[in-house]
């Protein structure tokens, strides 16, 4: 057994929580938003703007979304070089047997299922590199064999699961909008805040529809909340940070001082029931799933909205994007959360709850 630790300590395989839960799942959504995510906003503002070349580029981004996801988990596992570039058939192949379509034409499972393959071959991958003189050989087939094998055996099995899953969970909210509206804002936006990516799990789950738009409202109540009602002690450049950047650079405060958190989350109980049940806000464009989990991010989740909205016009299933769809757009990303956060936070700060500075960025 001691032999087998150092083994592992010597090729840098860390079996943990945290490498594989956070690292690895941040990292994944960080190649989501590189591939798929951009893909998705070149295309509409190819489709917008009458530019055939965008919509050929994010076409091209968006077609290679499973690569750039395994390439970026086996960053973050600190693969050797063979083993990173061999990662760009393994997430490939992951992607695309993993991926299904749920009923509302979503596609959902490929991300998880390049997060558990690309894991376990790049670890595989770590396991024989430089171990014998064909290198150049042993490593790469190995990383791609272990990789695409187990594409084949676990990632349909994966996907169903994940596409399952979510479908339930946008059936409930399609069958129960404020409740689950409630559940589906606070759940997501306390996962964009943790150290793990709200991103990677609504892309995972394909959680698009209504369930989207109350992810949305959540990830951007916990973004523009902690935005404003920290703008007394971080100013513009925390507004700024927080804001379009992310909460989670609040995390060592929570640690601090759990209390502070409580502001945003019920900010958020209140923005999602209003996204889900008055403005029936979705996420409709099937690629843009991530984009539920983002908030503010980049403006990607307000840009994955339009796009939803510009494909259900083209479908014929919108007759067109009105006032009403701009307000609560507008209101749910920006304007409740930075009004609501801040007066929650009133009486919490005269109870002694919240104390000035405990919201001060390093």
């Amino acid at each position: 057994m001691e032999k087998f630790k150092a083994f592992l300590k010597r090729k840098n395989i860390e079996i943990s929580a945290r490498r594989y839960g956070i690292d690895a799942l941040g990292a994944m959504a960080q190649g989501l938003f590189a591939s798929l995510l951009v893909g998705t906003i070149l295309s509409t503002l190819g489709t917008q703007l009458g530019i055939e070349a965008l919509v050929t580029c994010g076409g091209y981004a968006s077609a290679m979304s499973g690569a750039a996801m395994a390439v970026a988990i086996g960053y973050s596992l600190q693969a050797p070089p063979l083993v990173l570039f061999s990662l760009a058939t393994v997430g490939h192949a992951a992607n695309a047997l993993g991926s299904t379509t749920l009923a509302g034409g979503a596609g959902a499972g490929g991300p998880l299922a390049v997060l558990f393959i690309a894991i376990i071959a790049a670890e595989f991958g770590k396991a024989v590199s430089k171990e014998t003189k064909v290198d150049i050989l042993v490593t790469p087939v190995v990383t791609i064999l272990v990789g695409v094998g187990l594409s084949a055996l676990i990632a349909p099995a994966i996907g169903t699961a994940a596409s399952s899953v979510g479908g339930i969970i946008m059936w409930a909210t399609e069958l129960q909008p404020f409740l689950m509206g409630i559940v589906v804002s606070v759940v997501i936006g306390i996962a964009l805040t943790l150290p793990i990516s709200s991103a990677a799990i609504c892309a995972a789950l394909g959680l698009t529809g209504l369930a989207g738009g109350a992810a949305l409202a959540g990830c951007c109540a916990q973004m523009i909340g902690f935005a404003v009602y920290s703008f007394p002690e971080n100013g513009w450049g925390g507004l700024v940070s927080q804001g379009i950047g992310t909460s989670m650079l609040q995390m060592g405060n929570i640690v601090k001082n759990p209390k502070i958190w409580l502001p945003p989350i019920l900010a958020s109980a209140i923005t999602g029931p209003i996204a889900t049940c008055v403005f029936h806000l979705q996420m409709n464009n099937p690629a843009s799933a991530v984009a539920s989990g983002m908030g503010t991010c980049g403006l990607v989740g307000q840009i994955g909205v339009y796009a939803g909205w510009v494909a259900d016009v083209a479908a014929g299933t919108k007759s067109s994007i009105t006032g009403f769809d701009w307000l609560g757009l507008i209101l749910i990303s920006f304007i409740l959360p930075g009004i609501l956060t801040p007066l929650i936070a009133i009486p919490l700060r005269k109870a002694g709850w919240i104390k000035d500075g405990d919201l001060k960025l390093d």
